[in-house]
């Protein structure tokens, strides 16, 4: 039996796979070939991405990673002293479901899940490294989805919902990747939180160069996804602290309390006031490992903005948001105080499993929702998911698969 079966189905809306070395070299054009490689440096497999070598994922071939949940008291707790490696604790050698779905779909029966959105792990260093070159990123960005198709579809099963990637600097190649994917069956595509990178400068994706993109979308019935990822904010902490590169996995105080939530506060503010959510209206976002302790500083901005210069917004730029934007909160946030902000329709839930920052025990986040009454718990965590992905409304789960045993 999972660990606790809840009465009606969970959309668990972040998980994640770890991708092998292959994901984003198999398909990429011969004459691309020598943009993304694989380096042993002392010892250890690196990633090089044009030349360069990345440490923005100490190991980027995910051979050993951190064990699911491996964070959870520290973010719970904080960490009491420990190192960040102590934090880790001991790590465990790659288990076939965090690489392949069928394996999966069989975990997430033990974990009492019955529908899952599927992120990729490494996927988000490609377009800050390449935003310079937006031929590039859509090239690399396109052999990549080839990749994802082939090894998880982007519909398992009509359980597992793989993310392909939409990079949106030249919107005519955005659009063909986007008519690609759904020709393939997917449900929703993976859109990075941050400025859109172009030949003369980035630019934001809230303007109207970009509403045929959204338009689509809205078109072919899919919701956008924002997951967190390298938004490219590194470079302004560099005024403040000089480095070579974000490095989401060596922290300092400084980039902790200074870069807080700002790509994707500034992300959904360019949607609102740029005027995306109110010129397509039907639009639907979605916020996903990014937290909720952003909303309400936001929600404050906007009101005190709006007052101040209301002809400046297209409409009431606290109802754009609540009408076009779903918001996933981390499970440490106060999730009935996102209810009462977004409303209880816009909340849903997303364990990052088998992250280490996430849950080890995904549905274990019942317990966190106390503040709402059984219909809200409904609701977050799957309801709301379940209406919009338009599946079952069941438990489609095997309760008889025991949940996974990693061993010590």
């Amino acid at each position: 039996m999972p660990s606790r079966q809840l009465p009606y189905p969970v959309f668990d809306a972040d998980n994640h796979f770890y991708e092998p070395k292959e994901a984003l070299t198999k398909f990429l054009p011969d004459h691309r070939k020598n943009v993304i490689d694989y380096i042993e440096v002392r010892g250890r497999t690196k990633i090089m991405v044009r030349n360069q070598v990345s440490d923005y994922i100490p190991n980027p071939t995910f051979e050993v990673v951190a064990r699911p949940g491996a964070q959870e008291e520290y973010f719970r707790h904080g960490s009491g002293g420990k190192s960040f490696r102590e934090v880790m604790g001991k790590p465990m050698k790659a288990i076939p479901a965090f690489r392949e779905p069928a394996a999966r779909l069989e975990v997430m029966d033990g974990l009492g899940l019955d529908y899952s959105l599927m992120f990729p792990t490494l996927a988000s260093l490609v377009e800050e490294r390449m935003k310079d070159d937006p031929e590039l990123i859509h090239d690399v960005i396109h052999a990549l989805n080839e990749w994802m198709y082939e090894t998880w579809q982007f519909d398992y099963e009509g359980r597992i919902f793989s993310t392909p990637v939409i990079t949106l600097p030249i919107v005519d190649r955005a659009l063909e990747e986007l008519e690609w994917c759904l020709e393939r069956g997917a449900k929703t595509v993976l859109v990075r939180p941050a400025p859109v990178p172009g030949m003369r400068g980035t630019r934001s994706f809230g303007t109207e160069e970009f509403d045929p993109f959204w338009q689509a979308c809205v078109k072919a019935g899919i919701p956008v996804s924002m997951h967190a990822s390298d938004s490219g904010y590194a470079e302004y902490l560099n005024d403040w602290e000089p480095a070579d590169e974000f490095l989401p996995f060596k922290p300092t105080a400084f980039r902790m309390v200074s870069m807080g939530k700002r790509p994707i506060e500034d992300s959904m503010a360019a949607l609102v006031c740029h005027g995306a959510l109110t010129r397509n209206p039907d639009l639907r976002v979605l916020s996903i490992e990014n937290g909720a302790d952003w909303v309400p500083y936001l929600f404050k901005q906007f009101e005190n903005t709006y007052k101040k210069m209301p002809q400046a917004f297209p409409e009431n730029p606290i109802e754009a948001f609540k009408r076009g934007v779903y918001v996933a909160p981390f499970w440490e946030d106060d999730f009935a105080q996102m209810a009462d902000l977004c409303g209880v329709d816009r909340v849903i839930f997303g364990s990052d499993w088998p992250h280490p920052e996430g849950l080890a025990e995904p549905t274990h986040l019942i317990d966190d929702l106390q503040g709402l009454d059984e219909e809200g718990q409904r609701k977050v965590m799957g309801g709301n998911m379940i209406d919009l992905f338009k599946v079952e409304n069941k438990i489609v789960n095997n309760p008889d698969v025991p949940p996974l045993v990693i061993p010590a």
